[in-house]
C-alpha cells in the first residue's frame, strides 16, 4: 500500500505508467473514504504539483472539488488561458478563475527589496485565496501539491513551505488537509501526471518560483517590464524547443533588469532595457552548471528578443554556475 503519512525505505519508485495506475487507483480509493460527500478546496496554480493533485481528485470526487485559481500577473506567458483550457474545458472542473493582476501590481509599486516582494506576494495570495474561500459554503477540506521533497526540507529546517504547515493558521484551522501526492518526488509525480491524461506541457513544465516572474523583474516591478519578461521568455522557450533543447536543459529562463544602456533601434539612439538569458542543469538544486548554447541559437534568440519585445535592445548570457551565483536572481 501506498502510505499516506510516510514513505517507507522500501517503496518502489513510481517509475512507469503501471506503478503509476496503481498509485492512482489507491489514492482515488483513500481519497473517496476521506472526504466522502464534502467539498474539497484546492488551490490550483497550474504547476505539476497542483495540477496532479487536481487531475486525482477529478478523477476520484468529481464537482465535490473546487479550485481556485489566481492570476496574480507573474504568470508566464499563456499559462491562465491554459489552465482554464485544461481543467474547465477538458476535465469538467469546477474552476474558479480569479483575476487579481491589479490588485498584486498595486501592491508591489515601488518595492524593489527581493525578500519584500515576496512576502507580499506570498501574503496577498493568502489573502485572495482567503476571500474566495469565505465565499463557499460547505467546505470542509483543503487540498495541497505537497510532495516529498517538501516534508524532508522542512523537517531539516533548509526551507518553510506552505505546503507543509506554514499556511495561517486562521485558514488551516477550517479544513482537514487533503495531500495525495504527499509521498512522491516531483520525478513520480510527473509519471503520475502523464497516466491522468494531463498534457505534456504540465507534466514536464519546468521549476517556477512560487513570486513567479516577480523575482525575474528584477528590482521594483513595473507592468512594462514585466510584459518584457513574459514576451522575451515566451521567445526563448519557443526557441529552446525547436532546437529539440526542451527536455534536455534542467531549466532556461529570462530576466529584465531595472536599469538601461544605450543602443540603435531603426537608426534612432535608445535607452533600454537588456534581457539576460539563464540555462542551467542541475541535480538537486543545490549546484547548478551553464548549458554551453550554440552560438548560431544565441544570435537568433538576439534577433527576435530585440526586434519583438518592446523596450528592449541588448541580449546577455548568463555564464555562472550555482556557486557563485544562484539559479533564480532574487
Amino acid at each position: 500500500m501506498f502510505d499516506p503519512v510516510s514513505r517507507p525505505e522500501t517503496m518502489e519508485r513510481i517509475t512507469t505508467p503501471e506503478l503509476a495506475e496503481a498509485f492512482i487507483a489507491e489514492q482515488v480509493e483513500a481519497l473517496r473514504a476521506q472526504i466522502g460527500d464534502g467539498k474539497v478546496l484546492l488551490a490550483l496554480s497550474g504547476g505539476v504539483d497542483s495540477s496532479v493533485v487536481a487531475a486525482l481528485l477529478i478523477k476520484a470526487v468529481g464537482k465535490q472539488l473546487v479550485c481556485v485559481h489566481v492570476n496574480h500577473g507573474l504568470l508566464r506567458k499563456g499559462e491562465p488561458e491554459q489552465v482554464i483550457e485544461v481543467f474547465r474545458n477538458q476535465m469538467d472542473a469546477n474552476l474558479i478563475y480569479v483575476d487579481a493582476v491589479d490588485r498584486f501590481l498595486d501592491k508591489l509599486a515601488g518595492v524593489s527589496a527581493p525578500e519584500r516582494k515576496r512576502h507580499i506576494i506570498g501574503e496577498e495570495f493568502i489573502d485572495v485565496f482567503a476571500d474566495e474561500a469565505r465565499k463557499l459554503d460547505g467546505v470542509a477540506f483543503l487540498a495541497q501539491g505537497t510532495i516529498w521533497p517538501d516534508i524532508l526540507e522542512s523537517e531539516a529546517g533548509i526551507k518553510a513551505h506552505h505546503n507543509a504547515g506554514g499556511l495561517p493558521e486562521d485558514i488551516a484551522s477550517r479544513f482537514e488537509l487533503v495531500e495525495p501526492v504527499r509521498i512522491l518526488f516531483k520525478d513520480e509525480v510527473r509519471v503520475v501526471g502523464k497516466a491522468l491524461g494531463l498534457p505534456d506541457e504540465m507534466v514536464y513544465r519546468q521549476p517556477f518560483p512560487g513570486p513567479g516572474l516577480g523575482v525575474r523583474c528584477v528590482g521594483a516591478i513595473t507592468r512594462d517590464r514585466l510584459e518584457a519578461v513574459r514576451e522575451s521568455d515566451a521567445i526563448l522557450r519557443e526557441e529552446f524547443a525547436k532546437a529539440g533543447l526542451a527536455g534536455k536543459v534542467w531549466q532556461y529562463f529570462t530576466v529584465v533588469p531595472d536599469f538601461t544602456s544605450t543602443g540603435i533601434t531603426d537608426g534612432k539612439r535608445t535607452d533600454a532595457w537588456p534581457v539576460i538569458i539563464r540555462a542551467v542543469n542541475t541535480r538537486d538544486a543545490m549546484t547548478a552548471t551553464v548549458e554551453h548554447l550554440d552560438w548560431a541559437l544565441l544570435e537568433k534568440l538576439t534577433m527576435r528578443i530585440t526586434s519583438e519585445v518592446k523596450g528592449v535592445n541588448r541580449v546577455l548570457y548568463d555564464c555562472t554556475p550555482k556557486p557563485t551565483g544562484t539559479i533564480e536572481y532574487e
